[in-house]
């Protein structure tokens, strides 16, 4: 049972209920740990998440407001919030919260648990461990892109044979392997660890990625 007596798995279809999204994100995050989640015809049980903080985060892509790109961030909590990033990766978050909060969790890190046959003919040649080792790695995995951003994940999406769901994990977590530290790749106020230590995994897990610090970049003169 998650934190204000909300039973995992009590929503449709084995899928968490969209009141364990409506919490704020430091709450989510940490419990998100072990879920699995599922999408065109694979399964991974997720070991690493970041939680964003939306307006009040520096880290965040919503920290100075709505654009185009993060309206959805804007809204209720059960969509997918799905970005490109570094010219050839897409990164999911999972939206929580409440309405106009913009808090969302970045699913960083997974195991594959079903559909190995399907991840080795999207991920090619490289080891099981980093198939969804990394954001950009986990979005490959899952087959995620820009036709998922908005999607309602705690509504059955009727004959959607690519339906994305989160589900309770399937045995119960070790509150004793949870760590928390910095944030990867974030730069300036956002990555302080002292004051964003948001970055939540599981000990002892080869999926987590490695820590890196973000790095200002500057921009070229012309």
């Amino acid at each position: 049972m998650a934190d204000d007596g909300i039973t995992l798995g009590e929503g449709t279809e084995g899928r968490l209920p969209r009141a364990f999204f409506a919490r704020p994100v430091l709450q989510v995050a940490p419990e998100l740990l072990g879920c699995l989640v599922s999408h065109a015809g694979v399964t991974v049980r997720l070991t690493e998440v970041e939680a964003y903080a939306g307006t009040v985060d520096p880290g965040s892509h919503a920290y100075r407001g709505p654009t185009p790109r993060t309206r959805v961030m804007f809204g209720p909590a059960g969509f997918l919030y799905v970005y490109f990033t570094y010219g050839n990766h897409w990164c999911v978050n999972l939206v929580c919260g409440h309405q106009g909060s913009a808090e969302a969790v970045l699913l960083r890190g997974a195991q594959v648990v079903d559909g190995f046959d399907v991840v080795r003919q999207r991920r090619g040649n490289v080891r099981e461990r980093d198939w969804g080792r990394g954001p950009g790695r986990l979005g490959q995995a899952l087959a995620l892109g820009r036709d998922q951003t908005g999607r309602d994940f705690c509504r059955p999406a009727i004959g959607d044979p690519v339906d994305f769901v989160v589900g309770a994990p399937a045995e119960p977590t070790d509150p004793g392997r949870l760590r928390t530290g910095p944030r990867v790749g974030v730069s300036g106020p956002g990555g302080d660890p002292a004051t964003y230590p948001w970055r939540y995994w599981l000990d002892g897990e080869p999926t987590v990625s490695a820590y890196r610090p973000g790095v200002v970049r500057k921009r070229r003169r012309t």
